[in-house]
């Protein structure tokens, strides 16, 4: 028989998972799905589309949550029962899947903990990524697209919604940036340790010698506000261009000037919107996320403010975050936390959890120290 202690472990793994219901407010959250299923079968819900669409997302996220939780109390439940035939049976198999089983659970327990530390502002909104190329030429925009590729697969992983709002195409490889929003239940504060600057050093294959390259790019992670209508920004302080959207080499996807880019004026932010179908639509979409953008920087420059006059301004991030080597020891390595993979290739196909969720410890520790 395997010599695996399944009464302590199946104790310990149900005490954290009691926890974890706690402090998520399991109860709660039913209580909320009852009030939201009414709220959704009203007559007339989608008179309103803007507030139909808050109370079926609500809805969908706490559903998705709240089966997570009762999936995992299910399969503790069950794991005890499969541990109790194996041992009157005597059965080798049957506890092999036993252990494969607790491991699982034991995974599943240790990432729901990491949620219980998203408990900032605006930690369980959505969230909108910008990725932008650095310094690296060919290697850097070619860069730029993996990332984009990685945080798309992991969302596709984890059965997240992913919308991909407006890509500029490098002329050569790859791209200059690309903005996509991930709806999910705490997108925000679950992809926010991944903002920050990112290197990748390879054999570059765009090179004329097999020399390393070292190229970068920037990931910046913004929440999404339903309504960011807090920050006005008056018409006078914006500047919008409407133009084609294009695919790859500048080739046309679009016969219309439905492609916004609006350009505040006095902090030189400029948003890009072209996936939309309309030009409407995409002023819109650029505009709340300009609003998110300019309510964020206020906030920053607040807390800036409050640093300076407490005597600091030490950032606890640092620019750079993750290294990435596709040459010789082949490794992707975190340097703030230290956790490493020696599967670049499964990592840039989303591979990511371990990643984040040591960002998610690491960040929790140094906020409480």
């Amino acid at each position: 028989m395997l010599d695996i202690d399944f009464n302590a472990r199946i104790r310990a793994v149900r005490s954290t998972y009691a926890d974890i219901a706690a402090v998520l407010d399991l109860e709660r959250l039913e209580r909320e799905i009852i009030e939201l299923e009414e709220q959704a079968a009203a007559p007339g819900l989608w008179d309103d589309p803007d507030s139909a669409q808050k109370v079926t997302s609500k809805l969908s996220h706490h559903k998705s949550r709240v089966n997570k939780l009762r999936g995992v109390e299910a399969r503790i439940d069950d794991l005890e029962v499969l541990v109790e035939l194996a041992r009157e049976a005597d059965d080798e198999a049957t506890e092999a899947e036993a252990a494969r089983e607790l491991g699982d659970i034991e995974a599943m327990v240790a990432e729901l903990e990491v949620q219980t530390m998203l408990s900032g502002e605006y930690d369980e909104r959505s969230a909108v990524v910008t990725i932008r190329s650095g310094a690296g030429g060919d290697d850097a925009t070619d860069f730029a697209e993996m990332l984009l590729r990685m945080y798309l697969r992991w969302a596709e992983q984890h059965g997240y919604t992913s919308k991909v709002l407006d890509t500029s195409y490098a002329e050569g490889a790859g791209i200059k940036s690309a903005t996509f929003e991930i709806d999910a239940p705490y997108a925000f504060g679950t992809l926010s340790v991944e903002a920050g600057t990112h290197r990748l050093a390879r054999i570059s294959p765009f090179g004329s010698a097999d020399k390393r390259q070292t190229s970068f790019a920037g990931v910046e992670v913004i929440p999404l506000l339903e309504e960011a209508t807090a920050v006005d920004v008056p018409e006078t302080d914006i500047r919008v261009d409407v133009y084609r959207s294009s695919g790859p080499g500048g080739q046309s996807v679009n016969t219309t000037d439905s492609a916004v880019r609006i350009t505040h004026i006095p902090t030189g932010i400029v948003v890009s919107m072209q996936n939309e179908k309309s030009q409407i639509q995409n002023r819109a979409a650029a505009m709340r996320v300009l609003q998110t953008r300019l309510l964020l920087l206020q906030r920053e420059e607040e807390a800036a403010k409050k640093k300076e006059l407490a005597g600091s301004v030490t950032a606890s991030w640092g620019d750079q975050i993750r290294s990435y080597f596709l040459y010789g020891q082949q490794l992707v390595k975190d340097l703030r936390t230290g956790h490493e993979s020696s599967q670049p290739d499964a990592v840039f196909d989303g591979d990511l959890d371990g990643f984040i969720a040591a960002g998610i410890r690491w960040r929790s520790l140094n906020k409480n120290s």
